[in-house]
């Protein structure tokens, strides 16, 4: 088979997958959409490395993967650094009573994970995050990919890893406190 005619099978079988997954990792359909086709320009301009040692499909992950980490390299560099004021006094302390803590306690933190209302509110707080926490978090916590790995793809210290996602975690406490625990 010619190569143009083995891509465009490629596009065919895969598309859809590699846009589920570029969805997943982006939030956001256009800018899945816009990897995808990266990533099948990339295939087509490397075809010839593709040596058939493993599935087309684990290779296009891959190029999909590198595609997803250079998007939030640019898109990192370019944001602006976030204040965390609005956790901390300026002892240092937390500003708002610990409420994660009370639910805890009260051994309710297992009915949490049934709860689709809950679920759903933690997804909603997720997004609120800045793109490159969510996807390192979801790298980290959804994917349970190892904090070597995701600090090597996105081309991040682990130091600096272990910031952001403790920011995240900071940040989805605030938006879970406000949008979920302040009604209970």
């Amino acid at each position: 088979m010619m190569k143009n005619e083995v891509l465009k099978s490629w596009i065919e079988q895969y598309s859809e997958p590699l846009l589920k997954k570029a969805f997943y990792m982006l939030s956001d359909q256009e800018e899945a959409q816009d990897i995808v086709q990266e990533v099948f320009l990339a295939a087509f301009s490397s075809y010839d490395s593709f040596e058939g040692k493993s599935q087309p499909l684990t290779w296009l992950m891959a190029i999909l993967n590198r595609k997803v980490a250079d998007f939030y390299r640019k898109k990192y560099r370019s944001e602006p650094k976030i204040r965390l004021d609005h956790f901390f006094d300026e002892t240092g302390s937390w500003k708002n009573n610990d409420v994660l803590n009370d639910w805890n306690a009260a051994g309710k933190e297992s009915e949490l994970l049934d709860d689709q209302d809950f679920n759903k509110t933690l997804e909603e707080c997720m997004e609120e995050l800045p793109p490159r926490w969510k996807i390192l978090l979801k790298m980290y916590y959804i994917e349970e990919k190892k904090a070597p790995e995701v600090s090597q793809e996105f081309e991040v210290s682990t130091t600096n890893l272990w910031k952001i996602l403790q920011r995240s975690r900071m940040q989805l406490r605030e938006c879970l406190e406000v949008n979920w625990f302040s009604g209970l």
